[in-house]
């Protein structure tokens, strides 16, 4: 299955997306950075939407500044970014939809959900994330040494292979997954 790309146009901004499958709607919010066409080069990102497309109409899309979608943008704020689901619903004719976010895309689907209930039928998180700091009351989020690191190492070693082991550990010591998910990765965003 490899779905055509189309894009929806957002305040002069191109958001790529995908549709596919048949059934209730369900728009998925991606991470922090995604590429719709290459997530298919990922068997294990293939066959989890054609898994969602066993049941649901599945609707992927790339932010603004990731993957397909326009990538000179600056630093959009999330608000823009919900904005950009908007768009994507809105040019496929979706009213209401169950919305899947992960990762970061859950910071996202959680807002949408917020200020345009109305819109969505359920709400779907995984691997998500109440706070990017951590909190009295929310310890488990990385400091920010932690944070520093992560942002160092995507700025000095976004060329090499990607260290999978919190994302797919079944895959972490399998060389070509890591390759592939580093491929992704470039393919997704820029350091």
């Amino acid at each position: 299955m490899r779905p055509e790309t189309r894009y929806a146009k957002r305040s002069g901004i191109a958001i790529a997306y995908q549709t596919f499958g048949a059934g209730p709607d369900l728009v998925v919010c991606p991470g922090w950075v995604s590429n719709v066409e290459y997530g298919w080069e990922i068997p294990e990102g293939a066959r989890f939407n054609e898994e969602l497309a066993r049941f649901s109409r599945v609707t992927l899309f790339d932010k603004r500044g990731t993957g397909l979608s326009d990538r000179e943008v600056g630093a959009p704020t999330l608000e823009e970014r919900m904005d950009d689901l908007r768009a994507v619903m809105d040019e496929i004719g979706i009213e209401t939809a169950h919305v899947f976010g992960y990762s970061e895309g859950g910071s996202m689907a959680m807002l949408f959900a917020a200020s345009a209930p109305d819109r969505v039928r359920s709400l779907i998180l995984f691997g998500t994330f109440a706070c990017r700091r951590p909190q009295p009351d929310y310890p488990w989020a990385p400091t920010p040494e932690k944070r520093r690191e992560f942002y160092e190492t995507i700025e000095n070693h976004w060329h090499e292979e990607m260290d999978i082991a919190t994302i797919a550990p079944s895959l972490a010591h399998d060389p070509a997954a890591r390759r592939r998910f580093a491929t992704y990765f470039r393919m997704s965003a820029s350091p």
